[in-house]
C-alpha cells in the first residue's frame, strides 16, 4: 500500500486540500473477486449502497457456500460500515480462516479493532499487510485509550475560513489552534507542538507527500483537552521534513474522525462552535430531541475505511444516493463530484477553467461546476459552486459515491454525528441545547 497512493492518512498530513478527502480517493485495497451467481446480485446491492439488503444476500450465499471468501469478507465489511462490531468480527474472522493472508480481510479487521479501542489486537493485522509503522504504533498502546473526563465542551470557532479553528491544550500546555476534518483519521499536530509536549515516536516512516517526502511519526499523547472535556492516552501523529521542521504552519494540529466517534459531536457551523458531549443514552436523547425539534430527520450514518463519514443525499435530481459528508477542512466548493457524475447528470461544468491541485499526494485536476441542487436530508443548496473530478473513482470504497459534501455546504446548519445509533442529524441554524 505504500506505493499505490491509497493510504489516506499519508496524504492528509496537512488536511488542507478539499479533494484530499473525497475527490480523488484511490481505492485503499485491491479489487476483490466478485462472487458468482447470486453473489452478483449481492454485489449490485452493495455497490448501490443498499447495505442492509446486501448483507442479507451475502448471508444467503454463505448458507450454501460457507467457503465463499468474498461473501464472508463483504458481509463483515457491511457490518463494519454501521459499527456492528460483533457481526463484523464474526464474518471477517470467517474470511480470515478461509485465507489468513487476505489483504482486505486483515485491513477490515484492523479497522474493526481500532474502532473498539482494541489497538493491540489490530497490530498483527496491520503487520500482515505490511504496515509495520501502524503495527508498532498500536502495539504500544497500553491500558484504556481515549479515556474521557468531563461531560460537555463547547468551543467557539476562532475563525471560520479558510478553515475552522478551535483552541485545545496538549499535555496541559498553553492553548493551541487546532483545525478539524473528518477526512483525516487520528489526532495530528505539528512537529514543533509534539516536541514542546515532550512526545517521542514509537514508530516512524518516510512517505511521499506532494512533490517531496516527509517523515510521519506516531506516538501516544497523555492528555488532550478541549474545553470541558479531556481525553487521555490518545494515539497521535505528527509529521516533519527531513530536517525535522514543521510540514505546515496553518494551524497547530488537526482533530480527525477517531476523536469524534468517541463522543457525541455537533459541528455547529451556524453557531460557529464545536460541541462535544460524552456518549451517554441521556446525552444522545437530548441531542436527538433538539435536532428533531429544529426540523432534522435522522439520516443513516456509515463509516468507511477508518474515517470517512457517509450518509444519503442527492445531486441534481439524482435521487437518494450514498454521499460523503466531510466536516471541517477547507475549500471554496460546497461539494466535489466524482467520475462521470457531472456529465451523466448534465451539470453545467466550466472545462475552460481547470483547477490544479493535489489529491492523495498526487497532482489532480478538477473543474468548476454548478448543479441545480445538492441536498443532504432537508439541507439544500441551489446553483452553488462545486467541483467535478472526472478522474476521481466513483467507487473508492467498493460502493458508488457520486460526490461528497464539504465545508461551504454546511455553513447555514448544525450537524450532529451519533455513532451509537449511527444517525446523522442536520438542521438549519444554531444548535439549540
Amino acid at each position: 500500500m505504500a506505493d499505490d497512493g491509497g493510504w489516506d492518512r499519508r496524504s492528509l498530513l496537512r488536511g488542507a486540500a478539499v479533494v484530499a478527502g473525497a475527490a480523488a480517493t484511490t481505492p485503499l485495497l485491491g479489487k476483490a473477486a466478485t462472487a458468482q451467481g447470486r453473489g452478483s446480485d449481492a454485489d449490485a446491492l452493495f455497490k448501490a449502497g443498499k447495505f442492509e439488503q446486501a448483507g442479507r444476500a451475502y448471508e444467503e450465499i454463505l448458507k450454501t457456500d460457507p467457503k465463499n471468501l468474498h461473501a464472508a469478507r463483504r458481509r463483515g465489511y457491511v457490518g463494519l460500515l454501521s459499527n456492528q462490531f460483533p457481526v463484523a468480527e464474526k464474518y471477517l474472522k470467517m474470511a480470515l480462516q478461509l485465507d489468513p493472508a487476505d489483504r482486505d480481510t486483515n485491513y477490515y479487521l484492523a479497522d474493526c479493532y481500532i474502532r473498539q479501542d482494541k489497538f493491540p489486537l489490530s497490530a498483527p493485522h496491520w503487520q500482515a499487510i505490511g504496515e509495520e509503522a501502524y503495527a508498532k504504533w498500536f502495539a504500544a498502546v497500553r491500558g484504556e485509550a481515549y479515556q474521557i473526563h468531563g461531560d460537555i465542551a463547547q468551543m467557539p470557532f476562532l475563525q471560520m475560513d479558510p478553515m475552522p479553528l478551535v483552541e485545545a491544550s496538549v499535555n496541559g500546555g498553553p492553548p493551541k489552534r487546532f483545525t478539524f476534518y473528518t477526512g483525516a483519521p487520528n489526532l495530528g499536530m505539528r512537529a514543533s507542538v509534539a516536541k514542546e509536549a515532550g512526545l517521542s515516536p514509537v514508530s516512524s516512516q518516510k512517505i511521499d507527500f506532494e512533490n517531496g517526502a516527509v517523515w510521519a511519526h506516531y506516538g501516544i499523547l497523555d492528555s488532550f483537552k478541549l474545553g470541558g472535556i479531556e481525553l487521555r492516552n490518545v494515539p497521535v501523529g505528527w509529521s516533519s521534513t527531513e530536517s525535522g521542521e514543521d510540514v505546515d504552519t496553518d494551524s497547530d494540529g488537526m482533530i480527525g474522525t477517531w476523536v469524534f466517534y468517541h463522543l457525541l459531536t455537533t459541528f455547529d457551523y451556524a453557531g460557529r462552535s464545536l460541541i462535544l458531549r460524552r456518549r451517554t443514552a441521556e446525552m444522545a436523547r437530548k441531542a436527538r430531541a433538539a435536532a428533531i425539534q429544529a426540523g432534522a430527520k435522522p439520516l443513516p450514518l456509515w463509516l468507511a475505511r477508518e474515517q470517512y463519514v457517509h450518509s444519503t443525499g442527492s445531486i441534481a435530481g439524482s435521487g437518494s444516493r450514498v454521499v460523503g459528508v466531510n466536516l471541517g477542512g477547507r475549500g471554496e466548493s460546497a461539494a466535489v463530484l466524482r467520475g462521470e457524475t457531472a456529465e451523466r447528470l448534465r451539470i453545467r461544468t466550466d472545462y475552460d477553467r481547470p483547477i490544479g491541485t493535489f489529491a492523495q499526494s498526487h497532482p489532480a485536476v478538477t473543474y468548476p461546476c454548478y448543479p441545480t441542487e445538492i441536498r443532504l436530508g432537508e439541507a439544500v443548496a441551489k446553483e452553488v459552486y462545486c467541483e467535478t473530478h472526472p478522474n476521481g473513482a466513483l467507487d473508492p470504497f467498493g460502493f458508488d459515491v457520486p460526490g461528497a459534501f464539504f465545508h461551504c455546504f454546511h455553513k447555514p446548519y448544525n450537524i450532529t454525528l451519533d455513532f451509537t445509533d449511527m444517525h446523522l442529524y442536520i438542521a438549519r441554524g444554531k444548535m439549540q441545547q
